[in-house]
């Protein structure tokens, strides 16, 4: 049974993780001189029981994938069920609660989904799911603190988006593993570039055009940006034409400018962007907050739980990035930074391992969601880019996404097992 070198090396780290877990947790009590209660106990068993029982799932279903992924993780939850419970240890119950689901429903895939591929022939439901899932909130939507993001079910709250990039990527790639050589096909020359023949601009003008009216109705920038992005990626990916980025960014450019000139929301977002402190009372009180608390941290931070982050509104949400730059610095902020690298990187070395076209695209579709995301929100929390709703991969609070980000994570481990099935 321990025979495996993968999965051994796998529950080493996994293991380590949750003993840093437990030690951040002590940490935490001892700055804020308070004793172990029974919340932090049961968060440290779930962790426990969680990620041990998957690490032993996948050495019964899949013993040949990637070792590293599920540790990485595990290390992201880790962090944040710290920083959640100092920052609001009421939301922090049911943090804990999610991550057993999510484990739960991760599990579930690597049991039943021994082959990737068969998503494929579902390629159009996934397709009209991700059309559903990303522009429900558009006609049903509640808006909060400025964007149009989430669906509201009495108290409970759910970002349906979250699970329509999954749906969007999937379909995306099975799209364009069959689409690729037509899209790559030269076009007219201009500039040194091979510009797409007209007839194949289709699918980039679809996608612009569904990106714009996330920015209109929406109310948020970064949603839009990141769904643009996700398909810009995957398409020069499949075709390896610069051509098709360039002309991407250029009319994504050319549609933001235009809305900027037409919509107030619009204007208010880069406004706020561009200088927040005049408005520092108002519209820009979070951004000018999370600005403080980074300036704050300094190299070394304030020290786990003794810095100022609860003044910023939803600082265990969407700035929690923030949080950990005021308290953990420079050096917490920059490893944080490094561990989404290493996730990165150890998704990207999957797909490039994976022979099925299909399977190579999408887990590198998926590897471009966590990559975007991390820096669509360190970027915006920092006034890098403007503001976004999209939260921190499996370290904000948050159900419908550290749900979808399981999803993810048993999308790549499962197609990470296919290479050693297909060597057999």
């Amino acid at each position: 049974m321990f025979g495996n070198k993968k999965r051994n090396l796998e529950l080493v780290y996994i293991l380590t993780s949750c003993l840093l877990t437990s030690f951040g947790f002590l940490i935490l009590l001892g700055s804020q001189e308070k004793h172990l209660d029974l919340s932090i106990v049961v968060a440290i068993a779930i962790f426990f029981f969680v990620f041990g029982g998957l690490s032993f799932l996948l050495r019964r279903c899949s013993p040949e994938a990637d070792p590293f992924i599920l540790p990485l993780i595990s290390l992201l939850c880790g962090l944040g069920l710290i920083m959640i419970y100092r920052l609001n240890p009421s939301q922090a119950s049911f943090q804990y609660l999610w991550v057993l689901l999510g484990g739960g429903v991760l599990g579930i895939i690597l049991i039943f989904m021994r082959d990737p591929r068969i998503l494929v022939n579902y390629k159009y439901v996934f397709a009209l799911l991700a059309a559903i899932f990303i522009f429900s909130t558009v006609f049903l939507g509640t808006e909060i603190h400025g964007a149009k993001l989430w669906l509201r079910f009495g108290r409970l709250s759910f970002q349906p988006a979250e699970l329509g990039k999954i749906f969007l990527v999937i379909f995306l790639a099975s799209y364009l593993a069959e689409k690729a050589p037509l899209l790559a096909s030269p076009g007219q020359g201009g500039l040194g570039l091979r510009l797409p023949s007209a007839r194949h601009m289709g699918p980039l003008l679809v996608m612009w055009g569904l990106s714009m009216a996330l920015l209109v109705f929406q109310k948020d920038l970064g949603s839009s940006l990141l769904f643009f992005a996700i398909f810009l990626v995957m398409l020069y990916l499949a075709t390896s034409q610069l051509s098709f980025v360039l002309a991407g960014l250029a009319l994504f450019s050319l549609g933001s400018y235009i809305c900027y000139l037409i919509f107030p929301h619009v204007r208010d977002r880069v406004m706020i962007w561009i200088d927040p402190w005049t408005v520092s009372a108002d519209k820009g009180y979070q951004i000018a907050q999370s600005l403080i608390a980074i300036a704050s941290g300094g190299v070394s931070g304030s020290g786990l739980g003794l810095g100022h982050s609860t003044l910023i509104p939803v600082s265990y949400s969407d700035f929690i990035f923030s949080a950990f730059a005021e308290e953990l610095g420079l050096f917490g902020a920059l490893s944080l930074i490094l561990i989404y690298l290493t996730l990165l990187a150890a998704m990207i070395r999957v797909s490039l391992s994976l022979e099925d076209h299909f399977s190579k695209l999408m887990v590198a579709g998926l590897a471009s969601i966590i990559g975007l995301q991390s820096f669509v929100i360190m970027a915006g929390v920092s006034k890098l880019v403007p503001m976004t709703g999209v939260t921190l991969p499996f370290v904000s609070y948050g159900g419908s996404s550290l749900l979808a980000n399981f999803i993810l994570v048993a999308l790549v481990l499962v197609a990470s097992q296919e290479k050693a099935r297909a060597n057999r």
